[in-house]
């Protein structure tokens, strides 16, 4: 990635950046948030009417691991961290241009402190009685790592950003793998035993998850920020006006491909674990979601094969809006009142489960088609 990279190429110029949405983005965006509002439960449906050895596979791939290993749910999560690193590249980079650094870091903490908010009132917000209220989560996870990856975009050019992951990377890791935690002789990642636990124990105020630390806890925020910082880094070189598009796309597949090696190779020694997000997670990660950024930019982009991606655009240009309705409406909750009871019963196991969720799922895509008509958008 040559020069023209640098964020102060792109802020220098007086003539406006063009408002353009790269669709292969928007698409990917929502075939992750897909997962989440129907897709995975509607994709079990299918494998338990065709064979029960493939829904099995397809079971296990669509949980998380319980500690080590990376199965695909294990993505979706970084996979939004990412995007949202990319979407700040793009969006930062214009109102930098337009307004200065002072007008970008109101906007972006302004942003990033209503996504904060709107994780508390996902989580139940304060519903329960304190100590019983959750503070972090999903959102705030993405919140704070695209306010700190945010804060160094603004003060830093590519060089700088690739410095600043790093440096937290190996920050991280060098304390997980070299310093004991408080009342240990020796170092581990096992539950309970390394340092992201400890912290989340000592200082996380609220309701967590697990008994002593939250998966989206203080310290393992760390590196989610340079997962973010990968995006904004894969954001700049997409933006690049003077590389060929299928140059961008090759560049891709071979920057993913050493990323998933390397950080499975690292895993031999620093175990690829979501819930405490370690640096050779982050590699695996951060490699899946270019690789799958390059399959998307290839097929949408490049190719023009977009018959396929409507009901991944609706749900991919008002992401946080489907995301919240999941939590406040509750497709599932809604579908087995309306083909729940005796019509399930009907159906038998197989088939009722598969008509269930997938009238979930059509609940969703029914209101993301609804939002995107009226041009309803929940922004930030």
């Amino acid at each position: 990635m040559s020069e023209n990279l640098s964020k102060e190429s792109a802020v220098s110029s007086s003539t406006p950046v063009p408002r353009e949405r790269i669709m292969s983005v928007d698409v990917l965006r929502g075939f992750d948030m897909f997962w989440l509002v129907g897709g995975a439960g509607f994709t079990l449906g299918i494998a338990k009417l065709i064979h029960p050895g493939l829904h099995g596979f397809i079971d296990r791939q669509l949980s998380h691991a319980s500690w080590e290993g990376f199965y695909f749910y294990d993505l979706i999560f970084p996979l939004f961290v990412f995007l949202a690193g990319m979407s700040l590249s793009f969006s930062m980079g214009r109102t930098l241009q337009e307004k200065g650094k002072v007008a970008t870091l109101l906007r972006l903490t302004r942003r990033c402190l209503l996504m904060f908010l709107l994780g508390i009132l996902y989580n139940g917000g304060f519903s329960e009685v304190w100590p019983e209220v959750r503070i972090l989560g999903v959102l705030q996870r993405i919140a704070l790592a695209s306010l700190f990856a945010g804060i160094l975009f603004c003060f830093m050019d590519w060089r700088g950003l690739l410095a600043s992951f790093f440096v937290l990377i190996l920050g991280y890791w060098a304390l997980f793998s070299f310093v004991p935690i408080p009342g240990q002789e020796s170092v581990a990642w096992t539950v309970e035993q390394n340092w992201a636990v400890w912290v989340d124990s000592q200082y996380l105020p609220g309701r967590l998850i697990y008994r002593s630390y939250d998966p989206e806890g203080l310290l393992s925020t760390i590196p989610a920020i340079g997962t973010c910082i990968m995006g904004i880094l894969t954001g700049l070189y997409l933006k690049k006006k003077d590389v060929e598009a299928v140059r961008k796309g090759l560049i891709f597949i071979a920057v993913g491909t050493v990323l998933v090696i390397a950080g499975y190779l690292w895993g031999l020694q620093c175990p690829i674990i979501k819930k405490i997000w370690t640096p050779s997670y982050v590699m695996v990660s951060g490699g899946y979601s270019i690789l799958l950024l390059a399959a998307f930019y290839f097929v949408v982009d490049i190719w023009k094969i977009r018959w396929w991606t409507v009901p991944f655009v609706w749900i991919g240009v008002n992401p946080l809006t489907v995301y919240m309705a999941r939590n406040i409406i509750g497709f599932n909750s809604l579908a087995r009142r309306i083909v729940g009871g005796s019509i399930y019963a009907t159906l038998g196991d197989k088939l009722g489960y598969f008509v269930q969720t997938s009238t979930s799922l059509a609940i969703a895509l029914l209101i993301v088609w609804y939002l995107n008509r009226k041009k309803i958008y929940l922004r930030l």
